[in-house]
């Protein structure tokens, strides 16, 4: 299994000019790289997701930032599962932190999108965490098990392996604080049981289970090669293509000294 740098471009990139800086940037960055353990995934804005496409470097993935469930109809400013698939789109990212503060995403909610991604194609990154307050109370098991159950209530297993997990605790996206290689630990550990619990051995073990929060080339080490994650959810530094490659590098580097 390749590792997965996933690259969550937020509402940046304002400008067609500003888009074709960056991927011109990223392509010069990426020429003579061969990592072969390692693969970068990059959601830009919907706006963004055509050029993108047309770009079409095959070192790169092409994932969306959110999507609505149902495939079309009457839901003004959404955008269907059907629009992504053929927009090339391979992954999307369901339940992120800022979906659920902003605009109050409920894990039901996030279910549904995850049952609409798996049905039309699509790997749905599920972003999972916990607050500052629910870790200072010690909820932070009881949040991420609920979480994680609630979203993937339903989904059999033969889809299973088409679901990636990021575990991104709240506290540290966008911080100084950076959890403990230990703590990422015990979160993976707890969301690996609970993926056994609801597929099997066999399919739990086969879904990547990545970190996100305050990652860069200085982090990534203690977030992700020494807690044994299958990768990174990456946000303010996927925006420059240098510490997004060079984060890649890093994580796939790993793999060929093990």
């Amino acid at each position: 299994m390749k590792k997965l740098i996933v690259g969550n471009l937020k509402m940046n990139l304002l400008s067609p000019e500003e888009r074709e800086r960056y991927l011109s940037w990223l392509k010069k960055e990426l020429a003579g790289r061969k990592d072969k353990h390692s693969e970068i995934v990059l959601c830009p804005p919907f706006v963004h997701l055509e050029a993108f496409k047309k770009w079409n470097n095959r070192k790169v993935r092409l994932g969306a930032q959110d999507m609505f469930p149902e495939s079309k109809g009457s839901y003004t400013g959404e955008i269907s599962p059907v629009m992504l698939k053929n927009l090339s789109c391979e992954y999307v990212i369901i339940g992120h932190s800022e979906r659920r503060r902003y605009f109050g995403e409920s894990n039901g909610a996030i279910n549904l999108k995850i049952a609409s991604a798996l049905k039309n194609g699509l790997k749905p990154i599920l972003c999972v965490g916990e607050t500052r307050e629910e870790k200072e109370s010690e909820q932070t098991l009881s949040v991420i098990s609920n979480q994680v159950k609630e979203a993937l209530l339903g989904v059999s297993r033969a889809k299973a392996e088409q679901i990636v997990v990021a575990y991104e605790p709240v506290w540290a996206i966008g911080g100084d604080k950076v959890p403990t290689a230990n703590e990422i630990m015990e979160a993976k550990l707890l969301i690996r049981k609970i993926l056994v619990d609801l597929f099997g051995k066999k399919y739990a073990e086969s879904t990547p289970i990545l970190y996100g929060g305050s990652v860069n080339t200085k982090t990534v080490g203690g977030v992700c090669i020494d807690s044994g994650m299958d990768g990174v959810l990456i946000g303010r530094e996927s925006l420059q293509p240098h510490e997004l490659v060079k984060i890649s590098g890093i994580i796939n580097d790993s793999c060929v000294l093990k």
